[in-house]
Formats: C-alpha cells, structure tokens, sequence
C-alpha cells in the first residue's frame, strides 16, 4: 500500500467519523429541542414529553434541511393555540445545537 492509499484511507475515516458525530449532534439536538417545545409550550411532561421528542427527531428524516422539523413544531403549536415567534424557536435550536455538540463530545 502506497503512502497516498493510506492518507487516503485517513482521510475517509475521518470523513465517516465526522458524519457519524454530525449525526449524532442533529438527532440530540432534535430531541432537546422537541422536549423543549413539549414541556415549555404544549405542556406534556413525562413519557409524553419523550414520545414528543422522539416525533420532532423523527419529522427531521422528511426533508434535508430543518424545514420539516420545524414545520411540524410550527403546526403542533399552532393545534395547541400557542404563539412562539420563528426567531424564539430559531434562537433556542442554535442553543440545542450547542449544548448538544457538548454532551456528544464528552461521551
């Protein structure tokens, strides 16, 4: 095996790696963000808040960006009658984000 194939091989681990933590990253952001959204605004708590949360992660495999995601927090809140502003919910999934880079990175 030449030095190139190696680097390259390196270098696709890496890659695999970085994709599987971005995963990771998205899935529990998701979560906290659904949970969130349960317990803050729709007033579930418990295993409620949970199954909330598993359906915000999962309303995330729809599309490839956050639109169907937040699609569907904007039409459960709307259900509920409650009003939070596109620049709240975008505030606090940019802390979700954060906070989940940090509990995935210390795992």
């Amino acid at each position: 095996m030449t030095t190139f194939d190696e680097r390259e091989r390196g270098e696709e681990g890496n890659f695999q790696h970085e994709q599987e933590l971005g995963f990771k990253i998205r899935n529990r952001r998701n979560k906290l963000f659904g949970l969130w959204i349960a317990q803050d605004h729709l007033g579930l708590s418990g295993e409620a808040a949970s199954s909330y949360a598993k359906d915000v992660v999962m309303a995330d495999f729809e599309a490839a960006a956050d639109s169907d995601m937040m699609g569907k927090v904007r039409a459960d809140l709307a259900k509920a009658g409650k009003q939070v502003s596109d620049h709240m919910l975008q505030k606090h999934l940019e802390q979700f984000q954060a906070l989940a880079r940090q509990q995935v990175m210390s795992e």
